[in-house]
């Protein structure tokens, strides 16, 4: 008993190796966190500091304009447009193809499947991340690409008035168009996708899926209500990072991609180059410190793009995600 009536017993004092290892931890969890930070701001310096000769040198606006020629040290002229437009148009191409499927295929394994089919299901769909990247671009070239050829075709004669699939900068015939290098991204990114949305929806609280069945939802009705609203942030968490992938592949894009002496002009049936196929295709001419640089500053515009797409998916999904 207390010595006083009302007076809580005192706390017991903390161990001092406790609070030791405390403050270790913390500092090596801070230490940690930024080592990170510091990597990434060395990496954007680097970048910037070898970039900027060679856009002082360009002769061409660095921006808007279409040519990419750096053969001659004294007459730099390049330009990211069109490696912009390739490599947005392919990737948000291979996103809108990717997360429906994607969802549907962790919402299937989820909620649908019987768990006998829905494991090795599942280990089937991740084992595509094991693919390398060069299978799936000899396999978009070699088979996808004739197969797929009757519905760019179709595509382009009965919507060719909308400029997504108006004529483009190649030949439609053998398929080495934005189109064919969207569905190659799309089969690549699904497994990233349907991973994280299958974790996330098997995080929903059972509480809220019960509660839906007792007021006597459907299936379709429990899983609107209550498995996509709580995994949504993890959806969108997935498809970014899906985005991440289809934004820096590299082999397989070269690989499918037609290249083009004309720009493009916003079709899904141009060709071109993405940023990182431009710079892989270029790596034997990294001699000279301004060709070089050229190839580099094309390289900080993809890592400050990333950066853009990571901040806005951030606030799409309200700065968390559930699970």
């Amino acid at each position: 008993m207390s010595s006083e009536p009302g007076t809580e017993p005192a706390k017991k004092a903390r161990p001092a190796h406790n609070n030791r290892a405390e403050t270790v931890f913390r500092s090596l969890a801070t230490a940690s966190g930024a080592t990170i930070v510091a990597a990434i701001a060395l990496i954007a310096l680097f970048l910037l500091i070898r970039a900027v000769p060679s856009v002082m040198a360009n002769d061409a606006n660095f921006f808007t304009s279409t040519e990419f020629n750096t053969t001659n040290a004294d007459h730099l002229r390049f330009g990211i447009r069109d490696l912009f437009m390739v490599t947005v148009l392919s990737a948000i191409f291979a996103l809108v193809i990717a997360v429906p499927i994607g969802v549907g295929i962790a919402l299937f394994l989820t909620h649908y499947a019987p768990k006998v089919l829905a494991r090795p299901f599942a280990m089937l769909v991740d084992l595509l991340a094991a693919v390398p990247s060069i299978v799936f671009g000899l396999w978009g070239f070699l088979v996808l690409a004739p197969q797929i050829e009757p519905v760019q075709t179709f595509l382009n004669d009965k919507l060719g008035w909308f400029f997504l699939f108006s004529d483009g900068n190649v030949s439609i015939a053998g398929g080495g168009t934005i189109f064919t290098a969207g569905v190659v991204l799309a089969v690549m990114i699904l497994p990233i996708i349907t991973s994280v949305s299958r974790e996330v929806f098997n995080l929903t609280p059972p509480a809220h899926i019960e509660a839906a069945h007792a007021l006597g939802a459907t299936k379709w009705e429990m899983v609107r209500m209550t498995v996509l609203p709580y995994g949504r942030s993890g959806v969108i968490a997935g498809s970014m990072l899906g985005l991440g992938r289809a934004l820096g592949e590299t082999i397989a894009v070269l690989v499918v991609l037609r290249t083009s002496a004309q720009a493009g002009h916003w079709s899904v049936f141009d060709g071109g180059y993405t940023f990182a196929s431009k710079i892989a295709s270029a790596a034997s001419e990294f001699s000279s410190p301004l060709p070089t640089g050229a190839y580099i500053a094309a390289g900080f515009v993809l890592f400050a793009l990333t950066f853009v797409v990571n901040a806005l998916a951030r606030l799409a999904a309200g700065g968390r995600v559930n699970g």
